[in-house]
């Protein structure tokens, strides 16, 4: 199911729609796919699963922290297939968020063909431009998977532009320079990137950029089609003594941050 219809939704709603991110194989298998669902419970329109992966470079310590302990714990690239079919049965749009590498190295027509059966809605890929992501493109299109990829507020007018004509689905605006991390304020990046991509593309535009409570979501969703939370969903269960504790904060800080974007 294309994110789309998430997107839709959400408009039909006067709203911006929430995207939550975890990585898949934290605090194991079973318990990230937990965690998901609960996400999709408490609010989330869209889910992220993430591809933990061993460098890296642009993920803050957090998202690190998270991903580390997937990786002894033995993740593989099948786990976030098994990850996404089980979050995708949920009704919600399912994208998989992946350094470029861990698919090159799996295949890419393989990892489009395996994630389209799952049921995955598409790719978001933060390290791969249009100019280099031929193989994929060409995958994805044979697959009607979502193309998702990154502008930022260096992004030249002509570097939108080329941008959002490559993707489908939505687009990423990353309205922070730098790592990955929730923050305690939002960016004033964010709002003019929004407005120089919405003049190129009729793509929703998502923004990223460190939200970690309901009040900065309703801030982002006054401008945004989408705000995307990634840190802040991590650590609850990176804090939570057990299991079913972070499952209890996770729920509360959902359900905060839909109504935030619904207040927006």
């Amino acid at each position: 199911m294309s994110t789309s219809v998430a997107f839709e939704k959400a408009r039909g709603e006067g709203r911006a729609a929430l995207v939550g991110y975890l990585p898949a194989g934290f605090p194991d298998v079973q318990g990230g796919i937990d965690a998901l669902t609960v996400m999709v419970e408490s609010g989330c329109d869209v889910i992220e699963v993430g591809l933990p992966y061993s460098d890296p470079v642009m993920d803050g310590p957090t998202i690190q922290a998270a991903a580390q302990r997937a990786l002894e714990n033995g993740f593989r690239t099948a786990d976030v297939l098994r990850t996404v079919e089980a979050v995708a049965a949920t009704g919600a749009p399912t994208v998989v968020m992946t350094y470029w590498n861990p698919v090159s190295r799996y295949g890419t027509e393989r990892f489009a063909t395996d994630l389209a059966n799952a049921g995955g809605a598409g790719l978001i890929t933060p390290d791969l431009t249009p100019d280099s992501a031929e193989e994929w493109i060409a995958a994805a299109d044979s697959h009607d998977l979502d193309k998702v990829f990154l502008v930022a507020p260096s992004s030249t007018d002509a570097r939108l532009r080329y941008t959002a004509e490559a993707c489908r689905g939505f687009i990423y605006a990353t309205a922070v320079m730098g790592v990955t991390g929730a923050r305690a304020s939002t960016s004033d990046l964010a709002g003019p990137l929004v407005a120089r991509t919405r003049a190129v593309t009729d793509l929703p535009v998502g923004v990223g950029l460190g939200v970690s409570n309901g009040d900065q979501a309703a801030e982002v969703a006054r401008y945004a089609d989408a705000v995307i939370v990634g840190s802040a969903f991590v650590r609850p269960l990176l804090d939570a003594p057990d299991t079913a504790t972070g499952l209890k904060a996770l729920a509360a800080l959902t359900e905060d941050l839909a109504a935030g974007v619904r207040r927006g």
